[in-house]
């Protein structure tokens, strides 16, 4: 199939923006909770729909004291926090565009974007954030303020606009509509300088309604329940955040460091996460059941986990199946899903591939994971896996609205309701990915006959060996990346004589992994990367990986780093995907050394 589409299930009028939702909310059930945020003893408290629309219109109106005009970039470097939120709404009440930055980026990065842009103002998280922001303020003529979060810097903001009238705020906000560019958000930057992707108020809200109520409704029903988590800088949360805001679907704040105790006590129904996060969960229950005495009992429950689920697909588990699956649900699974709140049933992952056996294992745990496609410029989601008409190892129908074509060389082509602008101040680039409205996304994939998508590789990222043989690294890298010893993995080869791999160890996994083989405590990785028991892991790994290609695909020889793959080194982007013009260019020797036996 070359083409599917589907229409549009809501529709939008020009006239909205993303200020009508929580404004409209508020006139309507004030005292309804749309948040819930951490106080000050750590207890989550609740935020009603009448004092957050209160509060977005105070800091609008400190926006607007501070000359902040409509159409005005303001900056937001924070991680995921109850006031990213805030200030997020409040810098489009007042009629301006909030320009997201990532909190681990460089000074480098910053200036970039901030000049790029041309921020007028940002709020920046910590002291250090702003410290970073004034290196590099000399060469940003149009910023005027630097507000710092943690120094007081919101209710600074706050106190500016005591003498501007309410009714101001009102005025902006109306200004605004569908086709206003509502935030520039940078791509992370894997084959060059960060493009800043307009995306408009339309595209936000039409893309989280058709998604919500259209996509995902058995989701997101009475009494669902978020916990936002992943960066609010990144399109994958931003736009989530959104549709709670929209739908009415109460959400909270978190991150990664203070995930699984937030989870236990916030209690979601549902979570939005990238693969890599579903992997940590896999692997960490993993080492604990062989920490534990319980490995085999662990792998058991993991088979029949898959089993049972691809049992689904094909109609329903036999008696047997049921049987031992309803055991492990005592001993393994309910312990699995406590471990994240104990209430989520479904999961919408996207960002990177999933692969087939993850998905299946947690749909035999209890909790369903729908997988999906899309990039920054399509505003995050362009397909997506339903409650009910899933395919797991693909990404999903596309989400209403929303038209895939497949090229003739196979890339995948996109139209609709979540397609940017344009490339901020990048006419070029512009012209390059939009074609009559299409957009064309450099992935490579297939279409089946209901529609479902595949991700297949990068257009640009195919290896073309020294025979010809053209390879698709993701599939290869995603099935050794699963293994739990296993970090990050980049399969080699463009030009050489066989298909090569670098790989990285998982610094978490490897602990309870020596403790188990009996290595010492203190081995370091780059000692411990040679070592017989280790190697035949590895082994095993890329063995499993090769299972799935050709001979002339598969991984002939790979090297273990001695080190990780991570953003400080520039290795790996702040949405953790990996740099592979970077990776390349800094393990050239490494990889040079593949080849020159």
């Amino acid at each position: 199939m070359r083409e599917f589409s589907v229409p549009a299930m809501v529709e939008v009028p020009d006239s909205t923006n993303l200020t009508d939702a929580p404004f409209t909310r508020a006139a309507r059930e004030p005292g309804v909770i749309v948040l819930r945020r951490r106080g000050d003893g750590g207890a989550w408290s609740s935020v009603t729909a009448a004092e957050f629309a209160d509060e977005v219109t105070e800091v609008a109106r400190g926006l607007v004291a501070a000359g902040i005009e409509p159409g005005d970039r303001v900056g937001l470097l924070s991680r995921t926090r109850y006031e990213w939120t805030l200030l997020d709404y409040a810098i489009w009440a007042a009629g301006a565009v909030s320009v997201p930055v990532y909190e681990t980026s460089s000074a480098e990065q910053i200036e970039w974007i901030a000049g790029d842009s041309g921020l007028k103002a940002v709020f920046a998280e910590t002291d250090a954030h702003v410290s970073t922001i004034e290196e590099v303020r000399g060469s940003l003529p149009d910023l005027a303020h630097v507000w710092g979060i943690d120094a007081g810097g919101v209710a600074e903001v706050v106190r500016l606009g005591k003498d501007v009238a309410r009714e101001v705020v009102e005025e902006r906000r109306a200004s605004r509509d569908a086709a206003d560019t509502a935030t520039l958000i940078y791509t992370s930057g894997t084959t060059g300088r960060p493009k800043g992707c307009e995306i408009t108020h339309g595209n936000l809200v039409r893309t989280a309604r058709n998604t919500v109520q259209g996509a995902i409704s058995e989701i997101t029903i009475d009494g669902s329940t978020t916990l936002l988590f992943l960066p609010l800088a990144h399109v994958f949360a931003r736009v989530i955040e959104v549709a709670c805001v929209d739908a009415g679907v109460v959400f909270g704040h978190s991150d990664v460091p203070n995930l699984l105790p937030d989870l236990a006590t916030f209690r979601p129904t549902f979570l939005l996460a990238v693969p890599r996060v579903f992997e940590k969960v896999y692997n960490g229950a993993e080492q604990k059941a062989a920490a534990a005495g319980r490995g085999k009992v662990f792998k058991a429950a993991a088979e029949t986990a898959v089993a049972y689920s691809r049992a689904l697909d094909a109609g329903r588990p036999g008696l047997g199946l049921a049987v031992k699956h309803k055991v492990f649900d005592v001993l393994v699974y309910k312990k699995l899903r406590a471990a994240i709140g104990g209430r989520v049933e479904y999961a919408v992952s996207g960002g990177a591939a999933l692969g087939e056996r993850l998905g299946h294992f947690f749909r035999g745990v209890g909790i369903t994971i729908l997988e999906g496609y899309g990039l920054t410029e399509t505003t995050a989601p362009v397909s997506v896996n339903r409650p009910t008409k899933i395919k797991i190892g693909t990404v999903g129908p596309p989400i209403p609205g929303v038209d895939v074509r497949l090229a003739e060389d196979g890339e995948v082509l996109v139209r609709g309701v979540n397609i940017l602008r344009g490339y901020w101040n990048n006419e070029a680039a512009t012209k390059e990915a939009l074609d009559d409205g299409w957009f064309h996304t450099g992935d490579l994939g297939s279409l089946d006959a209901e529609g479902f998508l595949s991700i297949t590789g990068r257009k640009k990222e195919i290896l073309v060996t020294a025979a010809g043989k053209n390879v698709a690294p993701a599939p290869l890298e995603d099935r050794i990346r699963a293994h739990p010893l296993v970090s990050q993995c980049l399969v080699v080869g463009d030009g050489r004589k066989f298909v090569g791999a670098l790989i990285t160890l998982d610094d978490e996994a490897l602990g309870p992994w020596k403790e188990r083989h009996g290595k010492p405590a203190g081995t370091p990785v780059d000692e411990l990367r040679h070592d017989p028991d280790l190697v035949a892991e590895i082994d095993a790994a890329v063995a499993a990986a090769n299972r799935a290609v050709s001979h002339a695909e598969a991984v002939k020889k790979y090297a273990v780093l001695g080190v990780d793959f991570t953003e400080e080194a520039g290795h790996m982007t702040p949405s953790l995907k990996v740099k592979r013009n970077v990776v390349l260019r800094d393990f050239a020797a490494e990889i040079d050394a593949l080849y020159d036996s």
